[in-house]
């Protein structure tokens, strides 16, 4: 029944169906799972919410508060969320997913100030303080929610919420998100080291805006980056996506150093300053087995040849992201060029969005060398351009050189960002829309501008 997936982007449809005759009315009314998802905002009434309550009986709950930071608010705020929570506290003991997302951190103590009841059957809990900066009388951490029984919860997302790290609400988790901690509310490296421990079938996990001020001294010692033995490392062996913006290039060290993730498949680093030495360590993880198959990496720095290498030991990437990097040179262009031997022989998707330290000549080449795989038949037009770039363009007939490519090819590339890269025109790009697929890049500028 279509009607059991309805989401919140249509929450007038149960209402509807019920206005099509008496007895729709009374179906709809007499199925409790239609009324499971419990929204909160200020577009909801509080009837509204008590109604739902009632008619989904005993059944799992989805509770969604949502009131984004804003002024033009007619309530308070606090009020509104306050007599809300007291609508929802005595079916807490049945929610399977409860979200919260609030200004500030009073509104969020007024809400979960009362989540003092057990509950046996939350799985997703999500809390996003807006306000991540401001810091008020109410940054001390509340009692342990839900009196620290959440046996059942897999997925956590928090944002500037100050909890103490109670590692009885992060435990046995499989996604975890950490958002928004600064200055003294900045979790140490040890602390997540021990909450990783403590969640050994992680499959994703996410830091994003964490400061490290601080240095932890306890873990980050003089050989802390060198590769520790296998038996040392915390196994993560389900993690499959990581990602990491701006964590503070001392957190995100320390943690790579201790951790290993043998499954991992997604990989994101964005704003962490020199990441040479992350390369370097997942360069020795990777010496066994590293299945990643997408790698994004952004406003980094990083030593050119060290990052080939690390390159060169997986071999299973298919998209390759590199955003505002100004040490992807021509040199590294032509590392991806190269048989000997390929370099990331999968590679599908490529973007040098915002690198403009490489020149024409190496992407044209890189592209040509991996067009191995397409029948010389694909080749055969001669472009209508008469410019020097298209020069490499084979005429009608000729198929493409492969005297420098090995009897094994890579995978063609079926798309490519080339998007404020100023050394490409445009002519260049369409040159690559010839045999790239998909070719992204800044529009065309109207006459307006």
């Amino acid at each position: 029944m279509g009607v059991l997936e309805i989401g919140d982007e249509d929450p007038v449809m149960v209402s509807t169906l019920m206005l099509v005759c008496r007895y729709w009315s009374e179906v709809a009314l007499n199925t409790p799972v239609l009324w499971t998802k419990i929204s909160v905002s200020p577009n909801d009434t509080l009837e509204k919410t008590r109604q739902r309550l009632q008619r989904s009986k005993s059944c799992p709950l989805d509770i969604h508060i949502n009131f984004e930071p804003r002024v033009e608010y007619t309530t308070s705020i606090t009020e509104h969320v306050i007599r809300a929570m007291e609508l929802i506290r005595p079916a807490l003991w049945r929610t399977k997913s409860f979200r919260l997302s609030v200004p500030n951190r009073p509104q969020a103590h007024a809400a979960l100030s009362r989540c003092h009841e057990n509950a046996p059957l939350l799985e997703t809990l999500s809390i996003h303080i807006h306000h991540s900066m401001q810091d008020d009388t109410y940054s001390s951490p509340l009692l342990p929610l839900f009196k620290g029984y959440t046996p059942k919860l897999q997925s956590c997302s928090l944002t500037s919420f100050n909890f103490g790290w109670d590692h009885r609400l992060l435990s046995n988790l499989r996604v975890l998100k950490l958002a928004g901690y600064f200055n003294a509310f900045t979790p140490s490296a040890s602390t997540l080291l021990d909450v990783f421990r403590q969640c050994p079938d992680l499959e994703e996990l996410a830091l994003r805006n964490i400061s490290s001020s601080s240095v932890d001294f306890d873990t980050c010692q003089s050989n802390d980056f060198e590769p520790l033995p296998l038996s040392k490392l915390i196994q993560l062996r389900k993690l499959t996506k990581l990602s990491l913006y701006y964590s503070g290039i001392g957190l995100t060290r320390q943690i790579m150093a201790h951790v290993a993730f043998p499954m991992l498949e997604s990989l994101e680093m964005c704003y962490l300053e020199n990441v040479t030495p992350v390369f370097q360590l997942l360069h020795a993880q990777a010496s066994s087995r590293l299945p990643l198959l997408h790698l994004r990496v952004e406003s980094c720095l990083f030593n050119e040849s060290k990052f080939v290498n690390f390159l060169q030991r997986v071999p299973s990437l298919v998209s390759l992201e590199l955003v505002d990097i100004d040490d992807i040179s021509s040199a590294f262009l032509k590392s991806l060029s190269s048989s000997q031997p390929w370099v990331c022989p999968q590679l599908e998707v490529l973007s040098v969005y915002g690198c403009t330290a490489y020149d024409w000549d190496s992407l044209r080449r890189l592209v040509e060398c991996r067009l191995s795989a397409i029948p010389p038949a694909y080749l055969s037009p001669t472009p209508p351009s008469p410019i020097s770039y298209a020069a490499p363009i084979r005429s009608k007939g000729q198929e493409p050189r492969t005297d420098h490519l090995p009897s094994i090819n890579p995978r063609r590339l079926r798309a490519i960002d080339v998007t404020r890269c100023s050394q490409i025109s445009k002519e260049m790009v369409q040159w690559l829309r010839i045999y790239v697929n998909e070719v992204k890049c800044e529009p065309a500028k109207s006459v307006w501008g």
